[in-house]
């Protein structure tokens, strides 16, 4: 069976597909990058999609950029809204997962369950809550929402952990905001937990990301004791004094259903680094 996973060129998309032969066997991962495809030429998609009829549509592509939403919301809508429409329409018949994030609320009080109110903030987050209402009435469709990822991806710039290894690199120096939180997790668990969410026929929406609630300062020094050469790198700031698209302060996730649908828990970050210290993330 084949499995349609747009966005391959970013850090979960080809986590999904790199992941398929261990967790999901029987599923014959198709990664569709902006090179081979361009999403937005929605006949040349459709063409595609008719020939080689893929039986999951697992959608990663977004501008995920904040900076870039906000300086451009038309590029912003077209490619995360309109592209979410056009494929979910293509995969009417299909089991169709869509990935969102947690920015989707307002984090006023963190730890949200899936049934509470969304408030995005920034442009961002406005078209991914956009898209998933129109994902939500596609009768076999799944949302994921996730937080953090960290790993390694094809352009080296997409996890966490790749942003501050590039600090490192060039010389930078990183603020991270004492006051924000996040539920980080290992690319590859939310690879695992959502092939095993496929696996069982999951629908609605299922939050995905770490079981622990973390400042990015705390994720920071986490990764640091990892790679020493980070400590000079990185240091602690506040939202208070920063300037650009709104954050919201605590986003982070209950991930309760996930877990009992895929009948196991997901990892804290803190645990996972300590479980992993092969991992060169």
């Amino acid at each position: 069976m084949r499995a349609w996973i747009t966005g391959a060129g970013g850090l979960i998309g080809n986590t999904l597909v790199q992941t398929a032969a261990t967790h999901a066997p029987a599923w014959k991962p198709r990664g569709l990058t902006r090179v081979m495809l361009d999403l937005t030429d929605f006949s040349a998609t459709r063409r595609l999609f008719a020939r080689e009829q893929p039986a999951v549509v697992i959608h990663c592509a977004a501008l995920s950029k904040s900076p870039a939403c906000q300086a451009n919301p038309q590029l912003a809508h077209l490619l995360n809204v309109e592209v979410t429409r056009q494929l979910v329409e293509l995969a009417a018949d299909l089991p169709f997962v869509f990935f969102s994030t947690d920015l989707v609320f307002d984090g006023r009080r963190g730890n949200y369950v899936e049934g509470d109110a969304v408030n995005p903030l920034s442009v961002y987050a406005e078209t991914k809550a956009a898209a998933e209402t129109i994902v939500a009435r596609h009768p076999r469709a799944l949302i994921v929402r996730t937080s953090l990822n960290g790993g390694t991806s094809p352009t080296g710039d997409r996890g966490f952990n790749e942003e501050l290894r590039r600090a490192w690199q060039t010389g930078r120096t990183v603020k991270l905001f004492t006051d924000e939180f996040r539920s980080p997790i290992a690319a590859v668990e939310t690879a695992r937990a959502v092939w095993q969410l496929i696996a069982v026929g999951a629908t609605g929406i299922c939050h995905v990301a770490g079981s622990e609630r973390l400042s990015r300062w705390q994720i920071g020094r986490l990764l640091a004791d990892r790679w020493p050469q980070l400590h000079p790198r990185i240091e602690p700031g506040s939202l208070r004094d920063y300037q650009g698209a709104p954050r919201p302060p605590d986003t982070s996730l209950n991930c309760a259903r996930a877990e009992t649908l895929r009948g196991a828990p997901l990892p804290g970050f803190t645990d996972w680094l300590t479980a992993h210290p092969e991992e060169i993330f």
